[in-house]
């Protein structure tokens, strides 16, 4: 049976599992421009993919606060037209990584900054919903559960709760929000360049990875 040096793995989820980005630019663009701001490019994808989006619309479009409630929510109505899962994929080989975890009995959730049932609805189209012993995100607000300091907390409150042993975590993401969530936690990142980072976000991970095959040698002895 294989080991792994930690008793519970927390994922995030775009950028780390899933590359949303195609469908995230074309509703940004459609919001951003029924907004009358303009529309970022590809390139600039890095500033809105990771945080949530309430505090992207006040940072990368200079909205306030009122305004960001307003544009987010035309934005989820854009994406609940899609579906939550159209013009979305998987990063090869990390799904094969989670399985390979669950069926060595190491249990495993997400802490995503995405509204919670649309990490339940990813986790559904990839066949992922047995290798998770909870899914973990934001509130639909974005306000009540939305750092990623309170959702890594918020999932290993919901591990503890199921009696996983969460006495060794650690966080897999791709951005300094990870790395802050998880420290604020005292849980160890590992920090995936496959994502949305900008230079160096990942200096304060424990570790740095930029493939699976490197992940998995972290993950599993």
């Amino acid at each position: 049976m294989p080991h792994s040096p930690y008793s519970c793995v927390l994922w995030d989820v775009d950028g780390t599992i899933i590359d949303a980005s195609v469908g995230i630019l074309r509703r940004l663009n459609v919001a951003l421009t029924h907004f009358g701001r303009p529309a970022p490019t590809r390139e600039e994808l890095v500033h809105w993919i990771g945080p949530p989006m309430f505090q992207s619309f006040q940072d990368q479009a200079g909205m306030t606060p009122e305004e960001s409630r307003e544009a987010v929510t035309f934005y989820r109505t854009l994406g609940k037209a899609d579906g939550y899962t159209t013009d979305v994929a998987t990063y090869p080989g990390v799904t094969d990584l989670i399985h390979e975890l669950a069926a060595a009995g190491i249990p495993q959730a997400t802490a995503s900054s995405k509204p919670e049932h649309q990490v339940d609805a990813l986790v559904d189209h990839f066949g992922l919903r047995p290798s998770f012993l909870t899914t973990v995100g934001a509130t639909p607000d974005e306000a009540t559960l939305a750092s990623k300091t309170d959702i890594v907390a918020e999932a290993l409150r919901r591990l503890r709760e199921l009696r996983a042993d969460t006495s060794r975590p650690v966080l897999i993401g791709d951005r300094h929000h990870d790395v802050d969530g998880g420290k604020a936690n005292g849980v160890p990142v590992i920090f995936v360049g496959w994502g949305f980072s900008d230079a160096h976000e990942g200096d304060e991970a424990e570790f740095c990875v930029t493939s699976v095959a490197e992940l998995r040698a972290l993950l599993i002895d």
